[in-house]
């Protein structure tokens, strides 16, 4: 059964870094494509930085790689993937299953934030990941953050999800939709975050190879859905109230994840990088 668990485990790694070398291409290649403001900039290109994780007694207990660009559509894009092993502390691991009795964890798993030059081209979060305790599950999701109104890209986002959905379960959809509306919302404002998406979180319904295939058909939506909908908006005329618009709703977006985000939590309390877990951060926000 481990060497079963292990080879689980090299597959998900393995494809959460498929999954960035793919976007990352992608994304190199929208920057080059532009046309409207900023065109006169150089195109921008992603570098990598590789991390390890800290351990008090010195052992190696993973690391992962922070892909970055700065460039003239996306202003600032991060693409992480990391892959950790390690224990939970004891407050902690009450909370995750499988963890009760024994604290030790495995964790893989790509995250992706982007944040645009163009306040009419949507931001977009992306996360999926696989977790083995003494239980194993995938969880994950994907919403988009229109900073105006964007009915025709939100819908477009939406019916690539739905896809991956059904191709799976009929409640899917339905299911992970409405716990991203939940998820993405920020009570002290009584506003959702953004256009919403799907998010699911302890995906273990007993048969491994679909859950495992469900995560891969969530990343494959994303850069079916995403790329286009950037191809489609950036080369949008936009001003300078229309940034001043995107920094005041760039401000929802850091308020959330410094007050609510499980990834932001569960990386700071497993001893991740800083840099990469505080990588989804705009560049500028404004309050006001």
């Amino acid at each position: 059964m481990s060497e079963i668990v292990e080879l689980r485990k090299a597959r998900a790694k393995a494809w959460f870094e498929e999954l960035r070398d793919r976007v990352c291409t992608e994304f190199e290649r929208i920057e080059d494509e532009l046309t409207g403001q900023l065109a006169d900039r150089p195109a921008g290109r992603f570098e990598r930085k590789d991390w390890k994780r800290p351990s008090d007694a010195g052992e190696d207990t993973g690391g992962g790689t922070i892909s970055a660009m700065r460039g003239r559509v996306f202003e600032k894009v991060g693409v992480m993937v990391s892959t950790i092993h390690a224990s939970f502390a004891p407050e902690f691991a009450r909370q995750i299953p499988g963890a009760e009795s024994d604290p030790r964890f495995w964790s893989s798993g790509i995250s992706l934030i982007t944040h645009m030059q163009n306040p009419h081209v949507p931001a977009v979060h992306v996360n999926t990941r696989h977790i083995v305790t003494t239980k194993g599950w995938f969880g994950g999701g994907a919403d988009l953050t229109p900073m105006f109104a964007d009915p025709e890209s939100a819908a477009e986002f939406h019916a690539a999800l739905k896809r991956a959905c059904d191709a799976h379960g009929t409640d899917y959809h339905a299911r992970f939709k409405k716990w991203c509306d939940e998820y993405f919302f920020l009570p002290h404002r009584n506003e959702p975050r953004g256009a919403g998406g799907i998010f699911y979180d302890q995906l273990d319904t007993g048969d491994w190879e679909a859950d495992f295939a469900f995560t891969r058909d969530v990343g494959l939506a994303f850069l079916e859905a995403y790329p286009h909908i950037v191809r489609q908006t950036m080369n949008r005329a936009w001003t300078v109230e229309d940034r001043q618009h995107q920094f005041v709703r760039r401000g929802r977006y850091a308020e959330f994840n410094l007050l609510y985000d499980r990834g932001t939590q569960f990386g700071l309390r497993t001893g991740g990088n800083v840099e990469a877990i505080l990588m989804s951060l705009p560049p500028q926000a404004s309050w006001p």
